[in-house]
């Protein structure tokens, strides 16, 4: 394989006119200039350069690589600007996974932030489950996730987490239930109620809420699974049973529902910025965690 570095030093003769000039242009002795022609003639198994006067003019073999040294160089300065524009945050792609409630609450503000001070990045987004997007991360598939995980969770390798924003839950209950005049509802009080579930297949939100309930002293009895907020809002509404939802989940409530706060205990989803360790210093990551973190406290 031929030295590049060598074929630079050939076309810096070529172009100069001789190994001195050469030699002075570069910075180097006339005879480390000399000795990387020869070594690259060896490599190359004929002469690169004759004698003219004082001076130097290549051969056919010298010219052909002189030629393909200054494209050589040519990509090589490319890529040294493509390379600073990317660590600059310029340039480059933004792989980006969240969930549904987090991505219409924190997501819109914070990209139009990074589409507005780094435009010339492309923004790989891409709807996931609450648990799923984490080893995309790992595995360095997303630079960032939005998740749900506890903060006494166990560090992951290779994945920073940045909290972003606590979302308690809050309960709903049809129209004209026997304690929706109260304000805040002890969990306790809702052992015997039918219960509709809120998230189809269960994940890291629903374990939340069963362990509240554990903690409170029972299992909920779900009679409806529904696969998103706004569907289980209609299963109540409809008077088949209760839910908790996170605060984040009903921006819209339904009509025929009535929202309360809940205690002993009062679960809460700690939702988090999942960040690849190698992309954490990348500007334009910073830019959108920095809006996303301006998002969740406006949330």
């Amino acid at each position: 394989m031929l030295d590049v570095r060598r074929m630079q030093t050939l076309r810096a003769v070529v172009t100069s006119g001789s190994i001195t000039a050469a030699a002075a242009n570069l910075g180097y002795t006339p005879s480390a200039v000399s000795q990387q022609v020869a070594a690259l003639e060896r490599e190359v198994g004929q002469p690169l350069l004759e004698r003219v006067g004082r001076g130097v003019r290549p051969t056919a073999a010298g010219s052909l690589l002189t030629e393909h040294a200054a494209i050589i160089g040519r990509h090589v300065a490319e890529a040294e600007l493509a390379l600073a524009d990317l660590r600059a945050g310029r340039t480059g792609r933004l792989a980006v996974r969240y969930f549904a409630t987090a991505g219409l609450a924190l997501l819109p503000p914070a990209l139009a932030t990074l589409r507005q001070e780094h435009p010339g990045v492309q923004v790989d987004l891409k709807l996931a489950e609450p648990h799923d997007s984490l080893p995309e991360v790992q595995q360095g598939h997303a630079d960032v996730a939005i998740v749900v995980r506890p903060g006494s969770a166990d560090p992951l390798p290779g994945v920073r987490l940045v909290h972003l924003l606590d979302d308690p839950y809050r309960l709903v209950l049809p129209r004209g239930h026997r304690l929706q005049r109260k304000r805040v509802i002890d969990l306790a009080d809702l052992a015997e109620e039918p219960w509709v579930g809120s998230e189809w297949p269960a994940g890291p939100c629903v374990r939340i809420m069963l362990d509240a309930c554990a903690a409170a002293g029972f299992t909920p009895g779900f009679v409806v699974e529904s696969e998103d907020y706004a569907n289980a809002q209609g299963f109540v509404a409809a008077g088949l049973g209760v839910s908790l939802i996170p605060r984040l989940g009903l921006t819209t409530p339904h009509p025929g529902v009535v929202i309360r706060r809940v205690a002993k205990p009062e679960p809460v989803r700690v939702i988090q910025a999942a960040i690849r360790d190698s992309a954490a210093a990348n500007p334009a990551v910073r830019c959108l965690l920095d809006t996303l973190r301006t998002a969740a406290a406006a949330a």
